[in-house]
């Protein structure tokens, strides 16, 4: 059966070994340590460094695809990786528009697609200043992390650029909500795409995922699932691509980021469509016919469940969950405590999105430990 490296050893390289073992896939992963998230689950695996050519050429070799749980593998290596003949998915060359969000940014804008005000910080003193600006690190950022929000953006600009920081600045949008699209892309072209998605984002990080999104028009509807087509085409993805999105007070679609791989706003997929983001992407990243991606229920809630101000019985608060909402799915990551971090997420699917709602984040509470 087929091989399928993965770099990177997180939560998304987790859920993909799950999907690969039904699959009859055997994933070999390059890890920076035995007991990170996805080495706990993966038979084979390799310690190592993604950002040395060796370690990486050492599990690309004899792999039938290369794929990742994050966009930092430098692209040099990933060349270099092609040139050898290894299958890598998705390429460099799509990649950069994940790691680099001014490059993004401007792809974006070039391809006539909707983004907020943007422009590279050459030069702090030429920002606006006393109206709300979105400062962000061009490279790097995530989880919020990398973004800064001020009414003085040439100072804070200045500040971050002493200290080294490449900048890009962009207008701060009147939210309404966020949103997310998530399509799929084989190599020989065939697209997939899941229902739209509404997210709930806590200090850069999604803490919710409510499917399908409420309230969109048909019009915004297109709009986005043409963005998703589009940006995945164009750009030449494949695997799975998240497009986040931001639907401004006045119902604008703008673009905010890119994911080239699984993505926090597709774990509702679990347990709420035919087919999961994690079998998707192994599916079209070794080029295999992709599965459908059909609701398996009116609606589904994903809740995040980030580590509280103290730590918890994880079991028993477990078990508090599947007795008091035993149609509760419970994802666990299997790291270790810390305040804040992504410990795992609940999916809870149903009739209705209030009822959902509602109940994923009870079942949520009682294990972060929030619960009266």
């Amino acid at each position: 059966m087929p091989i399928v490296t993965v770099i990177g050893d997180g939560q998304l390289a987790r859920m993909m070994q799950t999907e690969a073992t039904e699959l009859g896939l055997t994933i070999r992963l390059l890890a920076g340590a035995t007991d990170s998230s996805a080495a706990q689950v993966t038979p084979d695996i390799t310690v190592g460094d993604y950002t040395q050519l060796a370690d990486v050429q050492a599990v690309a070799s004899g792999a039938s695809a290369v794929t990742f749980d994050h966009e930092h593998v430098p692209n040099d290596i990933l060349h270099t990786l092609i040139d050898s003949g290894i299958n890598v998915q998705p390429v460099p060359d799509a990649l950069i528009y994940a790691q680099d969000k001014l490059k993004m940014r401007e792809k974006m804008q070039e391809l006539g697609l909707p983004v907020p005000w943007f422009t590279n910080v050459t030069d702090p003193a030429a920002l606006p200043s006393g109206k709300p600006i979105c400062l962000k690190a061009i490279r790097g950022g995530y989880d919020g992390h990398g973004v800064w929000f001020t009414d003085d953006a040439p100072t804070l600009a200045a500040e971050l650029m002493d200290k080294g920081v490449d900048l890009m600045a962009e207008d701060k949008v009147e939210l309404k909500r966020e949103l997310s699209i998530l399509s799929a892309r084989r190599p020989s072209g065939d697209i997939a795409q899941w229902a739209i998605t509404e997210t709930i984002q806590t200090d850069g990080i999604c803490v919710e995922a409510l499917t399908p999104a409420p309230g969109l028009t048909d019009e915004q509807e297109e709009t986005i699932r043409h963005i998703g087509r589009t940006v995945a085409e164009k750009l030449g993805v494949t695997g799975v691509l998240a497009v986040e999105l931001f639907e401004t007070t006045d119902g604008e679609i703008l673009i905010n980021e890119l994911a080239m791989r699984p993505h926090n706003t597709g774990h509702w997929t679990q347990d709420g469509s035919v087919t999961s983001q994690f079998e998707q992407h192994l599916r079209a990243v070794l080029d295999l016919p992709l599965g459908s991606t059909a609701l398996t229920a009116p609606a589904t809630c994903m809740v995040n469940t980030l580590g509280g101000d103290k730590e918890q019985d994880i079991p028993a608060a477990m078990r508090t969950v599947w007795e008091t909402y035993p149609e509760a799915k419970i994802h666990w990551y299997g790291k270790s405590y810390r305040a804040g971090r992504k410990l795992g997420h609940v999916n809870v699917s149903g009739a209705d999105a209030t009822t959902v709602r509602a109940r994923a984040r009870a079942a949520a509470a009682i294990i972060v430990g929030k619960h009266e």
